[in-house]
Order: C-alpha cells, then sequence, then structure tokens
C-alpha cells in the first residue's frame, strides 16, 4: 500500500468543478493576451505584416486544436495533464515530460515578468526620475521590478486554482480595454497600407518557417497546461471549445498589435530593431503613459497566473509528496532567480531566442506521443486507478515506457534534421511535420513492442 501511495494523483470530481466556460475562455483569453504575446508579435515583425499573419492563423489553429485534445482529456478524467502522460510514458517515465514542463513554465514565468520588470523601470523613471532599462543605470529599476513582480506572484499563488480564476476575471475586462486603446493609437499613427508595404531590413528577414516555428514553439507550451485547468470544468464545450477559442483569440490580438506596433515605430522611426519590440518600449514611443505600463503589468499577472499553476503541477509529479501549495512557491522563488539570466547574457532578445529554440524541439514529440498514445492507442480511455499503480498496464519497463522517450528523443533529432531542409525552413518549419513523423512512428513502435489485447484495441 505504501508503493501504491507513492505514486498517487489528484482527480477533480465532476460535483467539485467549478469554472464554467466563461471562466474557461476568460482563463485562455488571459493567458495569452500578455507581454510574451506582444513581443512574440513584434519579432514576427520581421516576416512582414502580411506573411506573419498568415503565420499567426495557421500554427496557431493546429496549436490549439492539440490544446482542445488534451483539455478534453482533463474534462473526461479529472486528471491533470502529467498525470495523464503516465499513461505514455510510464508511471516513473513522466517524470521526463514533468521536468521539460518544468523548465518551459518557469521560463515563460521569467519571461513575463521580465517584460513587466521593464515596465516598472519606465513607471520609476516616470515616478522618480530612474533611468530606464538599457540606458546607464538602468538595471536597477528592472530588478526592483522583478522583485515587485515576485512578491505579486507569490501573492496570486497563495491560494492556488481559485487565485487564477479571480485574477482571469478581473484582469480580462482590462486586457479588453488596453487592447482597443492601443489599436486606435496604431492605426492614429501609420496607415494599414503603410503596415502592409513595409519590409525589414534585408539581414534581418525571417521566413514563414521560421516564424512558424517561433510560434508553434509559443504556441504549444500552453498545451501540456490544458488539462490542468479543462478538469475543473463542468462542460464538454468549456474543455474544448473556449480553450481554442479564446487562446486563439488573445494570440490573434496581441499578436497583432505587437506585430502592428512594433513596424509602426519602424516606419515612425525609420529603424527596425527587434529588440525594442517589448511593448514597454513601444507603449513610451507611443506616448501612452502610466495607465498603459500598469496594464502590462497586471497581463504579467493574469498569464504567470496560468505559468506558475501548471509548473507547480509539473513539480507534484516529480515529487509527489509535495503539496500544490509549497509547489507554487518553490517554482515562484526559481522563476524569480531566472529572470535574472537576460542581465547576465546581456541581451533579452538572445535569452529569449535561445529559450524558444528549446522549447520548440522538447514540446512537439512529447504532446504527439501523449495525444496518438490517449486518443489512437487507448481509444479516449485510461484507468485512472492504474495511472497511480506500479503494477498496472502503465508502468511498462520498470515504470518507463523507453518506446515513448526513444520516439521523444527521436524527435528531437528529426526536428533538427527538418530545420536543415531548405523548403521546410522557408515554408512550412520542422515543429508540425516533425510531430506528424513521431506520431507515425510511436504507433508503429508501440503495436510491434506493447500490442493491447483484444478487447482493449
Amino acid at each position: 500500500m505504501q508503493q501504491e501511495s507513492k505514486y498517487q494523483i489528484e482527480v477533480v470530481a465532476p460535483k467539485h468543478r467549478h469554472m464554467s466556460n466563461w471562466d474557461m475562455f476568460a482563463t485562455w483569453i488571459g493567458a495569452n493576451a500578455n507581454n510574451g504575446t506582444w513581443y512574440v508579435g513584434g519579432v514576427l515583425a520581421a516576416c512582414g505584416l502580411l506573411t506573419a499573419l498568415k503565420v499567426i492563423v495557421a500554427s496557431s489553429t493546429l496549436s490549439y486544436l492539440c490544446l482542445s485534445l488534451v483539455g478534453f482529456m482533463g474534462y473526461k478524467t479529472g486528471a491533470a495533464t502529467m498525470s495523464l502522460i503516465r499513461g505514455s510514458f510510464g508511471v516513473r517515465g513522466s517524470y521526463v515530460p514533468s521536468f521539460v514542463n518544468l523548465t518551459q513554465y518557469i521560463g515563460w514565468t521569467a519571461v513575463n515578468t521580465f517584460i513587466a520588470a521593464t515596465s516598472v523601470s519606465y513607471l520609476l523613471h516616470d515616478l522618480v526620475g530612474w533611468p530606464v532599462y538599457g540606458q546607464p543605470g538602468g538595471a536597477k529599476g528592472l530588478i526592483l521590478g522583478i522583485i515587485v513582480m515576485s512578491i505579486l506572484h507569490l501573492l496570486s499563488v497563495s491560494v492556488g486554482q481559485r487565485s487564477v480564476q479571480m485574477i482571469e476575471r478581473l484582469g480580462i475586462i482590462l486586457v479588453i480595454l488596453f487592447v482597443l486603446w492601443e489599436t486606435v493609437v496604431v492605426f492614429k499613427t501609420v496607415s494599414m497600407h503603410e503596415l502592409l508595404t513595409w519590409r525589414a531590413p534585408a539581414h534581418l528577414h525571417m521566413t514563414a518557417g521560421a516564424g512558424m516555428d517561433t510560434l508553434a514553439a509559443f504556441n504549444l507550451s500552453w498545451v501540456t497546461a490544458g488539462a490542468d485547468f479543462t478538469r475543473f470544468t463542468r462542460k464538454k464545450s468549456g474543455a474544448t471549445g473556449m480553450p481554442f477559442l479564446g487562446a486563439f483569440t488573445g494570440l490573434f490580438w496581441f499578436a497583432f498589435i505587437g506585430l502592428a506596433a512594433t513596424i509602426s515605430i519602424a516606419i515612425t522611426s525609420g529603424t527596425y530593431d527587434p529588440n525594442n519590440s517589448d511593448p514597454s518600449t513601444i507603449a513610451s514611443r507611443l506616448g501612452l503613459g502610466v495607465l498603459a505600463l500598469l496594464v502590462i503589468v497586471l497581463t504579467s499577472m493574469t498569464a504567470n497566473a496560468v505559468n506558475l499553476l501548471a509548473a507547480g503541477s509539473a513539480l507534484s509529479n516529480i515529487f509527489p509528496r509535495i503539496r500544490l501549495r509549497p509547489a507554487l512557491w518553490a517554482v515562484t522563488i526559481i522563476a524569480t532567480l531566472v529572470t535574472l539570466i537576460p542581465l547576465v547574457m546581456g541581451s533579452f532578445l538572445a535569452a529569449f531566442t535561445a529559450f524558444l529554440d528549446y522549447i520548440g524541439m522538447v514540446l512537439g514529440p512529447m504532446i504527439s506521443v501523449m495525444l496518438v498514445d490517449y486518443y489512437w492507442r487507448h481509444r479516449q480511455h485510461y484507468d485512472i486507478n492504474e495511472l497511480a499503480s506500479s503494477k498496472g498496464q502503465y508502468w511498462y519497463h520498470h515504470g518507463v515506457n523507453w518506446i515513448a522517450l526513444l520516439c521523444w528523443v527521436l524527435g528531437v533529432v528529426i526536428f533538427l534534421l527538418l530545420k536543415h531542409v531548405a523548403w521546410i525552413a522557408t515554408v512550412t518549419g520542422a515543429t508540425f511535420i516533425d510531430m506528424a513523423l513521431i506520431g507515425i512512428i510511436y504507433v508503429v513502435l508501440m503495436r510491434i513492442f506493447y500490442p493491447l489485447p483484444a478487447k482493449q484495441v
């Protein structure tokens, strides 16, 4: 019995599910209506407006279909994503994707915190005359901003999942008002024709394929948090349709504003610098004032409430004896330290690009294995009790499904190889082709090495 309890998982019963469709929509639009999305939109400006918009629609549609599929898994089982991934990677093998999830959500928390802290440095400049980040002496304002944001994050996660729900309900209203304001300001500054005809300098140009992979890395990050939230939903539509609509709406709207605002600054200033794509710099140059900077700080909290809950769930899966609330405190403190990395590297853009490269190559094959295993191999049914058992069908070989881990590693290798195929690198990107190939390879290998009994097929 002691061995069994070591791998126990938390399952939310239907009677305890309190998130409405509106709550779920607000959660996912708030997850993407934030600083990181704005910054990614600014980076995609290097593709040109029209190509960037095509990339946003294509990459987001494919990514958030995966989010809906994982969302349904959470709704049907009541279990978190990293508990469900035991079905494909094994009870102990799930520690590997849990570690990936832990690192990427801590990373995203750090990204949003850094951007919000930049806004704090601008606020301190306006209020007390401190230099903004990027100017001599500006680091002290940024570091104070990081400390302030980390304290706010600790407060927001102190009451667990309920805090996410409260923050999103407040944040969604202010986010919508802010983005409407930003939209009006941008189009007062430049015309749509100017935005469409602008081109980045040749040495900074980004291909559609590179844009697809960049945005896929951003979008797929949310997929592995899907079930963490949809297990609290009352309706199937809230678990599948609302995450897709919310995430897509938030992504498209904020990425478009980041894209358009960055291009408008490039047009009016005559210089395009992707390092200046962060919301604080753009808001300051567009003259949006202190209120805009405060909303940027708030949107960081709405996104990081989701990031921290997902990171805490991953940590709890790796160390089952750590309860969720202490896990949330731990990942918040770790994220604070990680936020300081761009100061060491000397460039936020360099740190951000390296981070996207990392999650882009590891998340795709992991998600592919998880979805194929649940929807194809197990026909949408996991035995929840056996997901916590050291003697059940998900134990595989000493708790690890080595086929899943092999496919994951192979997926990373294939991704890196595909990046060197000219047409893929230029047009489609490697991420989704890699996911399709790994799904097929996993199906074939599992049929050979772990054939299911006839009644389960």
